[in-house]
């Protein structure tokens, strides 16, 4: 199954989401982002039990939101697309099986929040992951500023976000936002065995532990979507909202006021 801009294999209870839009490096822009909730739905009609999200090419899983599409976003658009992307969130955290990051590449901005949105995740030595926002005179708006928290201490968060750090495989590893590193050409062999072994588990206990792992994060999950939401998008239109998207895609250094 394929859209414009993603496509579904879905085979043996195993479903596998890749974004492919190669020479963007996999960013996401509105089209993207309908079209991985339609795939994410069409696995679940499948009654796939595990989802692997993953990116096409040898480069990225996925590098973000498509900053070209939009750097010239109004405030209430910039709202509209942060709950496109959280619903993807959602749709990932309540999906009702085991969901794994394949991260291939980058994983920076909406694609390290998609990542962090997976129950498990997996990188190649050759992947680079990171919350960049504040570059680009913005923050997380697609669940980072929460999802980073339920994995990591909140100095290591606050840290992550504030300086925009670009971890490699080993550090993020380390520092917990990845739970396994492996050579680059053997991530999809290890994430199909790893997907096999758990679309054979029994299908209702499989989610029963999902669902209930979860629940110990999400008593204020959705009142801190809500303010991350609002904060996000109240920062367009600001200069340094306009400085530092005009700045990454003239690929340049931005000059803050």
């Amino acid at each position: 199954m394929s859209w414009n801009t993603v496509t579904l294999d879905v085979a043996d209870g195993v479903a596998r989401l890749t974004v492919d839009r190669p020479d963007a490096l996999n960013a996401m822009n509105s089209e993207t982002l309908d079209e991985i909730g339609d795939a994410i739905a069409e696995a679940e009609r499948e009654e796939a039990r595990v989802l692997v999200l993953t990116g096409a090419g040898d480069d990225a899983f996925i590098a973000g939101a498509d900053i070209d599409y939009m750097k010239e976003f109004s405030t209430p658009e910039a709202l509209a697309y942060a709950e496109r992307g959280q619903d993807v969130v959602r749709d990932l955290l309540s999906y009702p099986g085991v969901t794994i990051a394949a991260i291939n590449g980058y994983a920076f901005g909406g694609g390290c929040e998609f990542a962090l949105a997976c129950d498990l995740r997996v990188a190649s030595e050759r992947a680079m992951i990171g919350q960049t926002e504040i570059d680009l005179g913005i923050i997380p708006g697609w669940g980072g500023t929460q999802l980073l928290q339920r994995l990591v201490p909140d100095e290591t968060a606050r840290r992550l976000i504030l300086f925009g750090e670009r971890l490699d495989a080993s550090d993020a590893h380390e520092r917990g936002l990845i739970g396994e590193v492996v050579a680059h050409g053997e991530l999809y062999d290890h994430v199909d065995e790893m997907a096999a072994e758990l679309a054979a588990k029994p299908r209702h206990a499989l989610y029963a532990a999902k669902e209930s792992l979860n629940a110990f994060h999400e008593g204020g999950i959705e009142s801190g979507l809500n303010v991350e939401r609002r904060a996000w998008s109240g920062l367009f239109g600001t200069p340094d909202q306009r400085e530092g998207m005009a700045a990454f895609v003239e690929k340049r250094d931005p000059e803050f006021e």
